[in-house]
């Protein structure tokens, strides 16, 4: 059975959402602890939403230095599967595994709402298993997830087929209505809506998050 690590910070909000996702999914969930410099021998890692640190400096800004992100950012460049979710995407940012940055809402107003959002590329470990073009509902909960870049950095994005989802109805004034990104690779995804809250029908309006997770998954069973 594949093991999915999800790594908890101070002030990780999610951390246990993000565990039941990878259990419902069909793989073995693994706590992974932000004072460790230990991955646990796991085959795909999770920086789960939250306000690690508080949000102290930028939001992911200390969590960036925790010693655990030195082993996720060698795993990543060497092609381990790493999602960043919300608080977690921020952290990929803060730690040049994703380009880009999140800045307050346009608006300066917290979001918290069901968010529909359109799969823009299929080519990632964490997308393999949507269509392009699907139009999924997704969670969001933010209020710095205004996702901006330099022009050039924007154009490099878009001609290198790495936006990942995009908002339908952009509601935090994200450049080019990004709401998640991938690296060249495919293996790093970040996003500021939350797929771990979306996995059963009891406590969501759509399962659109599980594939999510089956996707890894799916990468997963085909390396064997």
């Amino acid at each position: 059975m594949p093991r999915i690590g999800v790594v908890t910070f101070p002030g990780s909000l999610d951390d246990q959402d993000a565990l039941r996702a990878v259990r419902i999914a069909g793989a073995e969930p693994v706590p992974l602890w932000h004072g460790s410099d230990s991955v646990d021998g796991v085959d795909a890692i999770i920086l789960p939403g939250g306000f690690s640190y508080g949000d102290y400096l930028r939001c992911g800004a200390i969590a960036r230095f925790s010693p655990v992100m030195s082993t996720v950012i060698d795993a990543a460049n060497k092609g381990m599967p790493v999602l960043g979710i919300c608080n977690g995407f921020q952290v990929l940012c803060e730690a040049h595994l994703l380009e880009g940055a999140m800045i307050r809402n346009a608006g300066q107003q917290f979001v918290c709402r069901d968010e529909r959002l359109r799969v823009e590329t299929v080519d990632t470990i964490w997308t393999c298993a949507f269509e392009k073009g699907d139009e999924i509902t997704i969670t969001l909960k933010n209020g710095e997830g205004n996702y901006q870049a330099s022009p050039e950095t924007l154009k490099r994005l878009e001609d290198n087929d790495q936006i990942v989802f995009r908002y339908l109805d952009n509601p935090n004034g994200s450049a080019n209505d990004i709401a998640g990104i991938t690296n060249e690779r495919g293996n790093v995804v970040g996003l500021m809506p939350h797929p771990e809250h979306n996995v059963e029908e009891l406590t969501s309006p759509t399962v659109d998050g599980l594939r999510f997770f089956q996707s890894v998954l799916q990468f997963l069973s085909s390396r064997v």
